[in-house]
């Protein structure tokens, strides 16, 4: 066979290959047996390997890695993958029907019901026809890249056979599921094997896809369906609806649900939603409830969304399960800001598909309210969240001698007196040098939104704080090596790989070094703002209680926190370790109006809102700063400006009604001479 001979053959067996996967995997229609399939598998990968120049990333028979993926790079969506509000009662999806109506002004529309899969949603990028990538949603904003992984999933095309050059780079969003009847074969081998089963078909799936080695990721049935497609570059596509989007799916042949359907109004909704809710345990796949689209794109843009959700859809999910138990202990948790939680311990129970032993009780006035005993049989309920809440107590059926049950005194670690704070619902452990809390805080200093000290985590700290090499955050530069390596389970290359890690952390900015310190009330947001304000840690240090209190967005409740933190002693002396190790103690942003002279938005005030397409949020602040201005995250009526990008929410609503001048971004640009 020559090389033209062998091309040739290599294209059709790919061809005939691809055709098999997708008439087995999508259309559940195979017309060859299984061991005729290998034998066409094996033909080609002969000729591959006797043909090297002919191989391509996108031959079926390049669908499972040689080579381990040693990590999950993060990456930004090109849009948001936002998250859907939701109800679970007739009622609030009539509430929803009629908000469309009135942001359509009675214009006629149609629905689209969906399935809504319980998997793990997945972003698909293809470029030049070819799949290029594979991001999990993540936070909505960025998530781990899976590609290897879902190239396994024979149901996903590799490269795209529609023939056309407007559906060359596109994105594709779906849920990769793990199916039932192979989920609980799954688990049958695994309590066969001495392992523990996995907890549900989600977990599953979420689990293989972050497995290292493809091999064992190819031998784990995956499947997903596709519910989103929208171009990749600045191009559209010539779609007017979602439906018609579903439709173009599956001609490209990706895997759609079957029961896709329009309604024609919110009645046929309900009617569907009431069909598959009797339904759903016949399914081969696990769903949660229904999403409900307006169909018409128009319609969907002009509607728009608010900060968290679009307007135009909504989950309808199931009502939520219920399990009875029996209510074996309350256990306190000591979190790293001291807040003491109770949480109970049950006696084992399956809902919906996952085994409970742990609910919350949120805090010792619930404790009150529900009257709940040790020994007593609860109803336990778990709908939207992921540890489920007591919710009834079987009091008629409670022992004789039973006796109300009395939250802790004295902290559970420490033993330090609790105390409730004013216009607080949690008990309080004030003992700062309380283990837990050290073990908290030093981990939430270490944390991927603070420092981001790769190899830190629980385990670690509470390692090097057992062996008594820290104290607190501050004692982390001035670790030994040889130290670390002597621990158990760590070894000379974990010891110095951690040891980078914590030096890395000295290049974060400011922002995240105060996040990091663990202020109690400074989130995120919070500490950006601080931040911005003062550009110093001694500069906030120094400042008054009421100078913080002023800052737009930072609270009483906030500043008072910010003001005992630094007044305190113990901290006194982390924070000295921590500039005696060379941390970002100041801010890289110049102070306003001191970098180039230029004073144009002196005493004015910006706020940004929705996805911004020309800059960051960091570098807008900069140059509003850089010229006099200055930036919070909430609009008030101290705010000048609001600069709206794709997709603004609430703040936009809120700077029109305060009557707050709202800019694009273009002529942002156009008022700082970009």
């Amino acid at each position: 066979m020559d090389k033209a001979q062998a091309r040739q053959e290599i294209e059709r067996l790919r061809r005939e290959l691809s055709e098999h996967d997708y008439r087995y995997y999508v259309l559940a229609q195979p017309t060859i047996k299984d061991y005729e399939y290998d034998m066409l598998m094996k033909r080609l990968e002969a000729l591959e390997a006797q043909f090297p120049e002919f191989q391509s990333d996108t031959s079926p028979s390049r669908r499972v890695s040689g080579a381990p993926t040693k990590v999950f790079p993060v990456v930004r969506h090109r849009k948001p993958m936002l998250s859907l509000s939701n109800t679970y009662n007739e009622e609030e999806i009539r509430d929803f029907d009629r908000r469309v109506r009135t942001l359509l002004e009675g214009e006629t529309f149609e629905y689209v019901c969906e399935l809504k899969i319980d998997g793990v949603a997945m972003s698909l990028v293809y470029e030049g026809g070819i799949l290029q990538r594979a991001v999990t949603r993540g936070d909505g904003e960025q998530g781990d890249e899976v590609t290897n992984n879902v190239k396994t999933i024979r149901s996903i095309p590799l490269r795209l056979e529609s023939g056309r050059d407007d559906l060359q780079n596109i994105e594709i969003r779906g849920e990769i599921y793990y199916p039932k009847a192979e989920f609980e074969q799954l688990n049958r081998e695994r309590v066969a094997a001495g392992e523990p089963p996995f907890a549900n078909p989600r977990n599953s799936a979420a689990g293989t896809l972050k497995m290292q080695d493809t091999r064992i990721v190819a031998k784990r049935p995956l499947r997903m369906f596709c519910y989103y497609l929208d171009a990749a570059g600045d191009h559209s596509l010539p779609l007017r609806s979602h439906y018609e989007a579903l439709e173009a799916l599956k001609k490209m042949r990706f895997p759609v649900n079957p029961h896709a359907r329009r309604c024609k109004d919110v009645e046929a909704v309900i009617g569907y939603w009431r069909e598959f809710a009797a339904k759903k345990y016949d399914l081969p796949y696990e769903i949660d409830g229904v999403v409900v689209k307006v169909d018409s794109f128009e319609q969907q843009r002009r509607m728009g969304f608010t900060a968290k959700s679009p307007r135009w859809a909504i989950a309808f999910k199931f009502a939520t399960e219920q399990a009875r138990t029996r209510l074996l202990d309350i256990q306190w948790q000591v979190g790293r800001t001291g807040a003491v939680t109770p949480v109970a311990h049950l006696e084992p129970v399956l809902l919906l598909g996952t085994t409970v032993s742990r609910a919350t009780l949120h805090n010792a006035d619930e404790i009150r309210r529900l009257d709940v005993r040790i020994g007593d049989a609860v109803v336990i309920e778990k709908g939207g969240e992921i540890i489920p809440k007591i919710v009834q107590v079987e009091s008629e059926s409670r022992a004789a001698d039973s006796v109300p049950y009395q939250p802790p005194t004295r902290c559970p670690v420490c033993h330090t007196p609790l105390v409730r704070l004013p216009d607080e619902v949690a008990l309080i452990c004030e003992n700062i040098t309380c283990p837990a809390q050290v073990a908290g805080k030093i981990t939430h200093y270490a944390a991927r939104k603070a420092l981001d000290i790769e190899g830190l985590g629980e385990k670690v700290v509470e390692l090097l704080l057992a062996n008594e090499l820290i104290r607190d955050y501050g004692d982390l530069y001035t670790l030994r090596a040889e130290d670390v390596a002597q621990l158990e389970r760590m070894g000379e290359k974990s010891a110095e790989n951690l040891l980078q890690g914590i030096d890395a952390s000295k290049s974060r900015p400011l922002a995240r070094l105060l996040f990091g310190l663990g202020i109690r009330y400074v989130g995120e947001g919070a500490a950006k703002l601080l931040a911005g304000h003062f550009h110093s840690l001694d500069r906030m240090a120094a400042a008054s209680e009421e100078e913080i209190a002023a800052i737009d967005g930072i609270g009483e409740k906030t500043a008072a926190s910010v003001k005992d933190f630094f007044g305190r002693k113990e901290n006194q002396a982390v924070l000295e370790k921590l500039r005696a190790a060379g941390m970002p103690f100041e801010a890289d942003v110049p102070e306003p109006s001191t970098a180039s002279g230029d004073d144009r938005f002196e005493g004015k005030t910006f706020v940004f809102t929705g996805t911004l397409t020309r800059f960051t949020r960091e570098e807008a602040s900069q140059m509003v700063e850089a010229r006099g201005g200055k930036t919070t995250g909430s609009v008030s009526k101290k705010t000048d400006y609001l600069v709206a990008g794709e997709a603004a929410g609430s703040k936009l609503k809120k700077a029109q009604e305060l009557g707050v001048t709202v800019l694009s971004e273009e002529f942002f640009l156009e008022m700082v001479g970009e």
